[in-house]
């Protein structure tokens, strides 16, 4: 009964205007701060661990302000289920499309970081170009109908679960759809390897290096990144990556992790803190959470 009068919610707030819904979504943010004692506990050890030097203070912000972020992007998940196409265009503006021309021809790898506006990017991408991606279904099967049917609204695009691997992931890159491929979460210690991210060992996918070696991806970073004062969202596609893959999938995973990190020390308040991104630990490592 939650979850539908949360989704009657979101309908109604998608009317408002961009500015207004921010508001609402930095007020929810703020809220869930508060409220939520273990997500909020997630967070904070997650900034403690990547950002050791920083003090207790400036970590207790900066976790304010992400909270403040994922509040926005929650709500204006809204606009994303039911805004027009137009809107969306209007709202959500693409950097880089020479980049993505640039390597038409090849299997194309869209590299996501897990920023808050991943899902703004992926449904102003969709209104241009068919994708196909990998998605991890949610407990809640009304949410999980709701999120797959807001993220397929639009294009020719082909959303998998995660149970069907990434064979038919591979077949429609064959065919020409960019993989919105999002790697840089703890997915358990299936086809992972440990490398560090800030710092510290993180267990990491390897299939950006593996899919990039089996059929000669070229790799695409795509950033979404969320403007202040509800100015909306911009998605930046940066030039493919040159001399990948490189030496071996372990040189390739940790420069992946790198670059990612670069990404999140430039803005990040948006990176996806709520996730508990070292949970999996290296045989005998206590852990974390």
């Amino acid at each position: 009964m939650m979850t539908r009068a949360l989704y009657f919610l979101l309908w109604l707030l998608h009317f408002l205007p961009m500015a207004w819904l921010a508001r609402v979504g930095d007020d929810f943010g703020r809220l869930l701060y508060a409220l939520g004692r273990e997500r909020r506990h997630v967070a904070m050890t997650n900034l403690r661990l990547c950002f050791p030097a920083m003090s207790e203070a400036d970590r207790e912000a900066l976790a304010r302000r992400h909270f403040s972020a994922f509040g926005r992007s929650f709500f204006e998940r809204g606009l994303l289920w039911w805004a027009s196409a137009e809107r969306i265009r209007r709202l959500v503006q693409v950097s880089g499309q020479e980049h993505l021309d640039a390597v038409r021809g090849r299997p194309i790898i869209l590299l996501v970081p897990h920023f808050v506006g991943l899902d703004m990017g992926w449904t102003r991408l969709s209104l241009d170009l068919g994708m196909v991606s990998i998605y991890a279904s949610q407990k809640n099967l009304f949410f999980n109908a709701a999120l797959h049917r807001g993220r397929m609204r639009f294009g020719d695009s082909l959303l998998l679960s995660r149970q069907e691997g990434t064979r038919k992931a591979i077949k429609a890159m064959r065919e020409g759809r960019p993989f919105y491929y999002l790697p840089d979460m703890d997915y358990g210690q299936r086809d992972t390897i440990f490398v560090p991210f800030f710092g510290f060992p993180a267990a990491t996918i390897t299939g950006l290096s593996r899919l990039s070696r089996m059929i000669g991806a070229a790799v695409v970073p795509c950033l979404t990144r969320m403007l202040p004062g509800g100015a909306g969202y911009l998605v930046e596609l940066l030039p493919a990556w040159s001399d990948y893959p490189g030496e071996s999938i372990e040189a390739d995973t940790r420069r992946m992790n790198e670059t990612i990190q670069a990404w999140v020390a430039a803005m990040p308040e948006q990176y996806f803190w709520l996730h508990k991104r070292f949970k999996t630990r290296p045989p005998g490592e206590p852990a974390v959470y």
